[in-house]
C-alpha cells in the first residue's frame, strides 16, 4: 500500500505498480471520514492508515457500488461496527445486486463488478447537496447511474470516484485510455458521464482525487482538455447527435 497525502486528504492505493486502486482518508479536526473502500484485503491497510494518522475513522461514504470501491467494506464493518456507510440512493439499489434501469435513465446496462454476496448495507441514504463534515455531496452519473463525487468545502479538493481517472492518462469515465482501459469498460453511460464532467468542472477544483490513478493538483486544465476531446468523440454523442453528426461529415 502506498499513501500520499494532500494537505486534508490521504491517498491509499493498493496494487500501485499493477492494477492502481484508490481510496481516501479525509482529515477533520477530531475525525477521520474514509471514501470508498478499496479491495476485499484492505482493511488492514485502511485501519493501519488511520492510526497512523492518530483519529478514529467516524464514517464510510461510497463514490459508487462497484466490487474495487466497497470490497473491504464487510471487512471494516467486523472491526467498526458503529460506523455509519453512506451511498447515493440510487447506487444503494447496486450495491444490493440490483442492476435494473429506471424508465428515465439510458438504456444501455450497468456494467462493471456489481457485488453478489456483501453482507454490509447503507445507513444513509445520500442526495445531491448532503453535507458529511467537511464534504458536500455532488451527483456525478455516468460510471454508475448513482454515482458521487465529494468535494472538500476548506480546500475545494475533489474526490470524484470513476467520474474522472488520471492511470494512463486523465479521462472522464467512458473515454478509453489503452494503458489502463478498465474504468472506460465497466462505464455505464459514457454521455450521461461527459454531462457529470462538465458539472465538475464548474466547481473549479484545486484537487482532483480519482479512483484510479495519482492525485492532480490544479486539474482544470486537464479537465478542460478531456472534455474538449469527449465532446468531439461521435463516442460521446446521444443518438439524436450521432445522427447529425454522421449526416454532417457524410461526403
Amino acid at each position: 500500500m502506498r499513501i500520499i497525502r494532500e494537505r486534508e486528504v490521504y491517498q491509499l492505493t493498493f496494487l500501485p505498480r499493477f492494477f492502481p486502486v484508490n481510496c481516501y482518508l479525509v482529515e477533520e479536526e477530531h475525525e477521520l471520514t474514509l471514501i470508498d473502500a478499496a479491495l476485499p484485503y484492505s482493511a488492514k491497510g485502511i485501519l493501519q492508515a488511520a492510526a497512523r494518522i492518530g483519529k478514529p475513522i467516524t464514517r464510510i461514504v461510497l463514490t459508487h457500488a462497484h466490487d474495487d470501491h466497497v470490497g473491504a467494506l464487510d471487512a471494516l464493518k467486523q472491526t467498526l461496527p458503529d460506523v455509519p456507510v453512506l451511498i447515493s440512493r440510487r447506487d444503494a439499489r447496486i450495491m444490493n445486486g440490483d442492476r435494473t434501469l429506471d424508465p428515465n435513465e439510458p438504456d444501455t446496462p450497468i456494467r462493471g463488478g456489481v457485488p453478489k454476496k456483501m453482507k454490509t448495507r447503507p445507513d444513509i441514504l445520500l442526495e445531491e447537496g448532503d453535507r458529511i463534515g467537511s464534504l458536500l455531496a455532488v451527483s456525478a452519473p455516468g460510471h454508475t447511474p448513482g454515482s458521487m463525487a465529494f468535494l472538500d468545502t476548506r480546500t475545494n479538493a475533489f474526490i470524484v470516484g470513476d467520474a474522472f481517472q488520471t492511470r494512463g492518462g486523465v479521462a472522464i469515465a467512458g473515454q478509453l485510455r489503452p494503458l489502463f482501459p478498465f474504468p472506460a469498460f465497466g462505464t455505464w453511460s459514457k454521455q450521461v458521464a461527459l454531462e457529470s464532467a462538465r458539472k465538475l468542472r464548474e466547481y473549479n477544483p484545486s484537487l482532483l482525487a480519482a479512483g484510479h490513478g495519482h492525485m492532480l493538483l490544479q486539474p482544470g486544465a486537464a479537465i478542460q482538455r478531456v472534455i474538449a476531446e469527449a465532446e468531439q468523440s461521435s463516442g460521446f454523442l446521444p443518438q439524436e447527435g450521432r445522427a447529425q453528426h454522421v449526416s454532417k461529415n457524410r461526403p
